[in-house]
């Protein structure tokens, strides 16, 4: 019995195995490498003295220690609360680098305890007797609030470097670049500048979505999502572009140069109320009057806005026809069992005389006159013609922006062409080898960059093009198409034209008044009528002082 004594007692001891969970709170310190090796070095000695094993090592670079919602964080847990964890202790250099949030750090050391598994910090050595964990629970909040309070002063600068116009170094939007714009000291102040081809591929979505191609009308997000991907547009990192991130764009006010800063809490998402957030100008690639007819646009196309019926419904004017002395609706009613179909305000008949007085008129002479009217007066060559002088002459007036579009991005072809004339010059001399891999990858990317700002480029002048233009061809075409579209045809399919052309059909006692837009005809002639543009919204009066039909 005395040799299998000897023998069990010179067995070694299993050694207790530790995860190490090192992390830094800003981007800077990780790239910068200043702290992950420092605390690596010093848990590596910690353990090391106590004879303790390292397993695995959780490396956290440029995480908030206020957001337990950290990937390598929630990794270790998981991994810790398994039936038989991989380590029995989690080794911090602090009880901060796990956590700043006094109640996140006591509810996963809790957790950590239920599944046997220790948290031990190489600076604040502390066991598991009540004192040490009241310790630690003011070590804890001291955290928090050294935490709050520099952000609230890092806050506090960061809105102030906004009030003075400059970027706070946060990824800029698709179509801009940041640039540096003045040197303070040892710190660059930076700005956003618009970067000449991505401002292209963003003009071009706003473009398509008020217009069309030419060979379609105006287009909803997902159309225009599909039409960039099938022709091979992409992002920033190349991908393909999704119906979010366009959406996104498409209702961005930085485009029209109202960056907001501070717009948003970080942690819950929430909308800060205006007096805390910043305005920032930037120079802006899409024009206030775009920018703000898309927004108009986007929300006349929201469900929730206009109900089916008035798209769906059977009835040429429903939805258009109003009455004029209570604004309400002009809806269906019929008599002698159907043979005989009018518009009468439903004000009149859901609520009697007291709300209004009433008025009927019926609905094949409203539809007759409505439609006759457009098309004899309205849709004529002349008529649009006078309605879209102004826009004409705004179009003479983009030229000098053209212009200056041209040169910039005349300017970022040259420069990707010259850097890659550089780099062929660096191989046929020998100073490059043409075999390095990195080589190859920076060829290929200077590569795109040269055809993407070509295609930019190509796509700029394309639009000096008198084609692309409204020109007096292009409003015959939509005057004939438009004229036989109203005049003929199924009522759902002339409901849908009418209704891109007029916004209210207004019944009076002695008139009817019809009111439209010049937007909306200029959108139209531009995509040249070949399909109806979106549905309009509730909002009846779009122009206050003279409508389009006098």
């Amino acid at each position: 019995m005395q040799p299998s004594i000897q023998a069990k007692q010179a067995e070694p001891a299993t050694s207790t195995r530790v995860a190490l969970y090192l992390r830094v709170s800003t981007g800077r310190q990780a790239e910068a490498d200043l702290s992950i090796p420092d605390q690596r070095r010093q848990a590596m000695a910690y353990c090391a003295s106590r004879g303790w094993q390292v397993a695995i090592e959780f490396v956290e670079p440029g995480a908030s220690g206020m957001d337990d919602r950290r990937p390598e964080l929630q990794r270790m847990l998981d991994m810790a609360t398994t039936d038989s964890p991989p380590f029995e202790v989690v080794v911090v250099h602090s009880f901060s680098r796990f956590a700043r949030d006094h109640f996140a750090l006591e509810y996963h050391v809790r957790r950590l305890r239920k599944a046997g598994v220790r948290l031990v910090s190489i600076t604040q050595d502390l066991g598991d007797d009540p004192m040490s964990v009241m310790v630690r629970q003011v070590f804890a909040l001291f955290d928090e609030y050294q935490s709050k309070e520099n952000a609230k002063h890092t806050l506090r600068a960061m809105q102030e470097n906004a009030r003075q116009g400059f970027w706070n170094g946060s990824k800029a939007p698709f179509g801009y670049a940041v640039v540096a714009a003045e040197q303070r000291g040892a710190k660059t102040k930076k700005r956003l500048a618009i970067d000449p081809v991505e401002a292209e591929t963003v003009r071009l979505m706003f473009k398509l979505f008020r217009e069309g191609d030419g060979t379609s009308g105006p287009m909803g997000v997902k159309a225009l999502t599909c039409w960039l991907n099938e022709r091979g547009y992409r992002t920033r990192v190349g991908a393909r572009w999704g119906i979010g991130p366009l959406h996104k764009i498409l209702t961005s006010p930085t485009y029209k140069g109202e960056y907001r800063f501070n717009r948003k809490v970080w942690k819950t998402k929430e909308t800060k109320p205006d007096d805390q957030q910043i305005a920032v100008a930037v120079d802006p690639i899409i024009e206030a009057g775009t920018f703000d007819a898309v927004q108009a646009t986007l929300k006349a196309k929201n469900p929730k806005v206009m109900p089916p019926r008035v798209v769906t419904g059977p009835i040429l004017l429903t939805g258009i026809a109003t009455c004029a002395d209570c604004n309400g609706g002009m809806t269906l009613r019929t008599g002698k069992y159907g043979r005989y179909r009018y518009y009468t305000c439903a004000t009149f008949a859901q609520k009697g005389k007291s709300a209004c007085k009433g008025r009927s008129i019926p609905m094949d002479k409203l539809d007759r006159m409505v439609t006759e009217r457009l098309a004899d007066k309205l849709l004529t060559p002349e008529r649009i013609g006078d309605l879209l002088a102004g826009l004409m002459q705004r179009q003479t007036a983009r030229d000098e922006d053209h212009g200056a579009r041209l040169s910039a991005l005349r300017a970022k072809t040259a420069d990707a062409k010259g850097r890659l004339d550089r780099l062929y010059a660096a191989i046929e001399s020998g100073i490059a080898d043409p075999g390095d891999p990195t080589l190859k990858d920076r060829i290929a990317a200077v590569k795109t960059e040269r055809d993407l700002a070509q295609i930019a480029f190509d796509r700029a002048v394309a639009e000096l093009n008198p084609r692309a233009r409204i020109t007096e061809e292009s409003i015959a075409a939509f005057v004939a198409v438009m004229r036989q579209n109203v005049l003929t045809g199924d009522t759902p399919f002339r409901r849908a034209y009418i209704r891109s052309v007029i916004d209210q059909v207004e019944v009076d006692d002695t008139e009817i008044r019809i009111i439209g837009r010049r937007t909306t005809l200029e959108r139209l002639v531009m995509g040249g009528g070949a399909t109806p543009a979106g549905v309009p919204s509730f909002v009846r009066k779009w122009r206050t002082r003279q409508d389009s039909n006098l």
